[in-house]
């Protein structure tokens, strides 16, 4: 998965998001019927955009109609994408500790029992592994 290295614009996002929803890959037509607010023009720029940021990638040369289109998939999932980009933003805030974090996402949590359940299973895989590094 491709790191996030600049923050993406709305159109980015709208786009990405449209790709991710899709079962399977989109020509820019397609993607402009899913979102009457963006133009054509506008999904080709931004397609080529994505595609420079390597987040999606040229899935298939396929006909509309008579024409030649290329098709569009997502590099990363949804959700490793979001992930990584947590993890960039988490970085870069140096104020908040990972325990602090871990302690207020809990906060939120519906059943917190079962999740520090599983955070201390994840733990002490974590610590079996750093000591076989060791």
């Amino acid at each position: 998965m491709p790191k996030p290295k600049k923050v993406l614009t709305d159109r980015e996002m709208d786009i990405l998001n449209i790709l991710w929803s899709s079962e399977k890959p989109l020509i820019a037509s397609e993607i402009a019927s899913s979102d009457p607010s963006l133009t054509i023009n506008t999904i080709q720029v931004v397609l080529r955009n994505l595609l420079k940021k390597k987040l999606i990638e040229v899935a298939d040369i396929v006909y509309s109609g008579t024409v030649l289109c290329r098709s569009y998939r997502p590099t990363a999932e949804s959700k490793d994408f979001t992930l990584q980009k947590f993890i960039t933003e988490f970085k870069n805030m140096k104020s908040i500790t990972t325990p602090r974090l871990v302690a207020s996402l809990l906060e939120h949590e519906k059943n917190e029992e079962a999740v520090i359940a599983e955070l201390e299973k994840l733990l002490e895989e974590r610590k079996r592994n750093l000591n076989r590094e060791e």
